[in-house]
């Protein structure tokens, strides 16, 4: 049992999937791909220049409190952001970039949690710094390679594959060529890996 994660680090939905995404995978005897991807450039290509949260005020107001009540329900700490959305961009290189290390979905974890737990600018390299589980030195190594035109080619392929994919939002969980998006869908594909791989 497969399943591709494709997420966002600005995006608000994203965060409490990645914090349980990889024990329900693996609970469930599954392997989990986590799959950064920039969703401004999707955006750009359906009209829009801003988070639809924030172009949709109403649609904002809503999903924000909708968030509230998910991380209450999952026992997770939340704090809405006073920036939205973050550029998570070098995070996603990061992401990409190191992606077959075993120390990454925990570096995942720790981004969002910085995010939307902490209200820390996840752009900054001192916060990345404090999300990756080395030393200062090491930590500021890995982060000047995700700055390479190696890291920077690997996300862009990501994000045109999302595109080729028809991936319109995230978070978007793959299985095979079947789509479902929106958190809430997590245990359909899950359910639908168990019964079709």
């Amino acid at each position: 049992m497969k399943i591709d994660f494709w997420f966002e680090f600005g995006s608000t939905y994203s965060y409490p999937v990645a914090m349980k995404i990889e024990k329900m995978v693996t609970e469930q005897g599954g392997h989990l791909e986590w799959k950064p991807f920039l969703l401004g450039p999707i955006f750009s290509n359906q009209g829009w220049h801003d988070s639809p949260f924030n172009i949709y005020p109403e649609k904002g107001k809503y999903m924000w409190r909708d968030l509230e009540r998910i991380c209450e329900a999952d026992g997770l700490n939340y704090k809405k952001p006073t920036s939205f959305p973050r550029n998570g961009l070098k995070a996603a290189r990061i992401a990409c970039l190191f992606s077959g290390e075993k120390w990454v979905p925990e570096f995942i974890r720790s981004v969002y949690a910085a995010n939307f737990e902490l209200d820390l600018d996840i752009s900054l390299e001192e916060i990345l710094k404090k999300c990756l589980p080395f030393s200062d030195e090491e930590s500021f190594t890995k982060i000047k390679r995700a700055n390479t035109s190696l890291a920077k080619q690997m996300l862009k392929e990501n994000t045109d594959q999302a595109k080729k994919k028809g991936i319109f939002g995230a978070p978007t969980f793959m299985v095979g060529d079947e789509i479902f998006w929106g958190g809430d869908r997590l245990h359909a594909a899950i359910q639908w890996a168990k019964n079709n791989q």
